[in-house]
């Protein structure tokens, strides 16, 4: 059965030229960094190497850059890190309601150890406006962290914007770049970020590692004690296959980034066009102009999106649900809550990634089987049929005529 592999927001393949430079690394090359004779060094070396080689990707310094196990670990770090290290200053931090749960759950953990929280809502298109995050700082305000794009909609949010408003309040600007690093161009310094949590396995590389970046001057209590590993910030052994491979995903992605981008806005485009004109009661989540290249986001009326995933995987096509009810929980995404949809669409909807192999024949395979298995699933559906009959009306039609009111 042909496979089409449509959730790269949720991992990537690794690619060949990754496999190959990490390979050394886990047989002859397998030293300890920390270890003093050659074998170590030249482990140690790699790791420096590679350091450097992201460090310049985002305008950073290597010693600005620290390895962690993945972007979870780096925005808990990020996160806690600093609101322990600075809570003299302060103990209120700012974030967004469409962040991913690393950030929601971290910053709710902390309101157990005392400090205030401040979620901000978003329009529509999942945008924080700029506006209400200044209105939200206050005095005692230490730390904002805003998301570079979601993980789920699409959506990339002003982080230039948000960070200078950010500095000329005094509040140090973290971002969760998870899913843009190695897809949106992002120079740390032009931006003005203090600090950025990245993932390799979003980029073609391995997973179980990640990278935090911390601009000098930025005081940070430490995640993991221990060992005098990243420069006695991170104690445990490096992952030294997992950096290396790291480094060339990163290196090859951000190379190839501008060209793929554009490739990608194309499928996606026709993607998005090809599925609002032939499936009837579909709509797009997420902005238009402001989105990830390779990311289509669409709710759907009458179905429930559990059904629709497993049709399509029994037909090849791999794609995720907004909804958080195939994980076992029957609420749905609350980014898309967030961003105003009822739980009757929420709860229907699809999320297709591209990869940078992705061509429009997969994606055109994709939507055919995306309308064969909308017909079977409203077929069966007793809701669609009322509103066949007329018995009941249509949300998303009401919502595109400015004319829905959510019941309270």
């Amino acid at each position: 059965m042909k496979q089409i592999y449509l959730d790269n927001a949720s991992t990537t393949p690794v690619r060949p030229e990754v496999l190959e430079a990490m390979l050394p690394y886990f047989s002859e090359e397998f030293g300890n960094p920390s270890s003093i004779y050659p074998l170590g060094q030249r482990a140690s070396d790699a790791v420096a190497d590679a350091r450097a080689v992201i460090a310049a990707l985002i305008g950073a310094k290597p010693s600005e850059l620290y390895f962690t196990s993945g972007g979870s670990e780096a925005d808990n770090w990020a996160i806690k890190g600093f609101a322990r290290a600075n809570q003299a200053k302060g103990r209120h931090i700012i974030t967004s309601a469409i962040e991913h749960h690393a950030v929601l759950h971290t910053c709710q953990a902390l309101e157990k150890e005392g400090f205030e929280v401040t979620y901000l809502p978003v329009d529509g298109d999942g945008l924080v406006d700029p506006a209400v995050f200044e209105a939200a700082i206050r005095p005692d305000t230490i730390l904002a962290s805003i998301m570079f794009a979601n993980n789920e909609i699409g959506t990339i949010e002003p982080i230039g914007e948000l960070a200078a408003i950010a500095h000329a309040h005094g509040v140090t600007f973290h971002t969760d770049a998870v899913q843009a690093f190695g897809h949106e161009p992002i120079d740390v310094t032009e931006l003005g970020i203090d600090l950025m949590s990245a993932s390799a396995h979003k980029l073609n590389g391995p997973k179980g590692v990640g990278f935090l970046y911390v601009r000098k001057g930025v005081k940070l209590a430490n995640l993991i004690d221990g060992g005098q590993q990243e420069r006695g910030r991170r104690a445990t052994t490096e992952n030294v296959p997992g950096i290396v491979g790291f480094a060339k995903a990163a290196e090859l992605a951000c190379a190839e980034s501008a060209e793929v981008r554009e490739r990608q806005a194309a499928i996606r485009d026709h993607a998005i066009e090809r599925i609002l004109a032939e499936i009837p009661h579909a709509r797009l989540n997420g902005s238009h102009d402001s989105r990830l290249s390779n990311n289509v986001n669409v709710s759907f009326e009458f179905i429930e999106g559990e059904g629709m995933l497993l049709q399509l995987a029994a037909r090849g096509i791999c794609v995720s649900s907004g909804s958080a009810c195939t994980s076992g929980s029957l609420d749905p995404s609350h980014v898309l809550l967030a961003i105003g949809l009822p739980h009757e669409i929420a709860h229907g909807s699809l999320r297709m990634t591209l990869g940078r192999d992705t061509t429009m024949e997969d994606v055109d395979f994709a939507v055919d089987a995306l309308k064969t298995t909308m017909g079977n699933l409203r077929m069966m559906s007793p809701l669609y049929e009322d509103y066949q009959a007329g018995r009941v009306g249509s949300i998303i039609e009401d919502m595109a005529a400015g004319t829905y009111r959510r019941a309270e």
